[in-house]
């Protein structure tokens, strides 16, 4: 509905799905179960991951129906209904919900994105010894060599 250029920039507001969060800047943080529909979406996409990609349709189709009812409809209730089941069993705290900033245009707001951040993992400690290991080693091997090296040069 809102055409967008290539290159085109927009000022985003970035919240957390988490309980507590203020869900103010979101589309639907007016309604009052913003914040499990979001859990709910988040859920969803989670399932992209594990599902065959037969399945991404009905699944994008009723992320889409949480928010909007008159949005092209699953299949099936069937994810409705998982979402609906399973999605307290899930950590939302890595989604965001990505809304922009700028004025409403001529068909409502931009779209609204739902991203997972996730941490960059630090290396466990055994990786680190191993690395320390590694380098302790290469070491030894370098100043044995030079010593062969300047024995026999």
């Amino acid at each position: 509905s809102n055409e967008v250029q290539l290159g085109q920039q927009w000022d985003a507001n970035l919240t957390p799905i988490t309980p507590g969060a203020d869900l103010g800047d979101t589309r639907f943080g007016a309604e009052p179960d913003a914040l499990e529909l979001y859990e709910q979406a988040a859920w969803l996409a989670l399932q992209f991951a594990s599902q065959p990609s037969s399945q991404y349709g009905d699944i994008q189709a009723t992320m889409w129906q949480l928010f909007e009812p008159d949005a092209p409809a699953p299949s099936t209730p069937y994810w409705l209904q998982q979402a609906a089941s399973n999605y307290a069993s899930t950590d939302s705290g890595d989604f965001y919900v990505i809304t922009n900033t700028g004025p409403v245009q001529q068909f409502g707001q931009v779209q609204e994105f739902l991203t997972e951040i996730v941490p960059a993992a630090a290396p466990e400690p055994n990786a680190q010894v191993l690395i320390g290991l590694v380098l302790i080693a290469a070491s030894c091997v370098l100043r044995r060599r030079r010593r062969t090296l300047l024995k026999n040069g």
